[in-house]
């Protein structure tokens, strides 16, 4: 079958153990149909399923101080020429690692678009202006790549102008569209309670429907895994929590993995 879909994440450093790509890896493959590629950008293999694909992250001219910036500007890697030919003409899926697969994802395959951005504004706040975000996006290989050209140009002012790489990706790509309305949800904003009653009432299992939970900034699904207060307020609450610790065992997280956390 010809593996004309591809399902890339990034990971560099150790902020993010080798344990969410897998279980990415896994969760991709249980709710994918055959005939895709799952490829990481990353600068650590150690520990990665035999089944991932992994590819060196280019370089895009950062410097250190610009990788440890605020606005995550390394994604833009995603865009170069070198990822692009890895799988030439093929439509890719970004998911960031803090991602949990609740459902299938063909759908994300089979929407029409230059480039689809989730909108983490308006779908998920209602009254909010609509925020493109690149935690779940989609664009064909070999396409877009004006994007980091235009970045590269002037790194300096692009940092200054917008507050991060998805917001300057927002800006310049062509043939933007948004994923429907209920496709990726938002563990803050769907799921936890505000103002500490988690620390009571655990955070209910995500009801069927969406086929991505997002998780961005505090908590990180790990922290949710073990006992003890996570996140920050207004969104803090107590763990661990059941359903998501079945979600990391079903798609194999690794024993020693499960044993940090707790």
């Amino acid at each position: 079958m010809p593996q004309d879909r591809v399902v890339l994440c990034m990971k560099w450093g150790t902020l993010f153990p080798a344990d969410y790509v897998n279980v990415l890896f896994r969760a991709a493959s249980r709710h994918l149909t055959p005939g895709f590629r799952f490829i990481c950008l990353t600068d650590r293999t150690e520990g990665l399923d035999s089944g991932i694909v992994t590819a060196p992250i280019p370089d895009i001219g950062l410097t250190p101080g610009q990788i440890r910036a605020p606005g995550v500007w390394r994604k833009l890697a995603l865009f170069h020429p070198d990822v692009a030919a890895l799988a030439p003409g093929a439509r890719a899926l970004v998911i960031d690692l803090d991602m949990v697969i609740l459902g299938p994802l063909d759908q994300f395959f089979a929407t029409k678009g230059g480039i689809i951005l989730l909108d983490t504004g308006h779908d998920w706040r209602g009254r909010d202006p609509v925020q493109p975000s690149t935690g779940v996006f989609a664009f064909t290989l070999g396409e877009q790549h004006h994007i980091l050209r235009l970045f590269q140009a002037d790194p300096t002012g692009a940092m200054a102008r917008f507050r991060n790489e998805q917001d300057f990706v927002a800006a310049h790509a062509t043939d933007v569209s948004l994923w429907p309305t209920g496709a990726v949800i938002s563990f803050k904003r769907h799921l936890a309670r505000r103002y500490g009653r988690d620390l009571i009432l655990l955070p209910p299992a995500p009801a069927p429907g969406p086929s991505i939970l997002a998780f961005h900034g505090d908590p990180r699904p790990a922290d949710l895994l073990r006992a003890g207060i996570w996140g920050r307020f207004p969104h803090v609450g107590r763990g661990p929590v059941g359903w998501l610790q079945e979600y990391w065992i079903r798609h194999g997280a690794s024993l020693e993995f499960i044993r940090k956390q707790s």
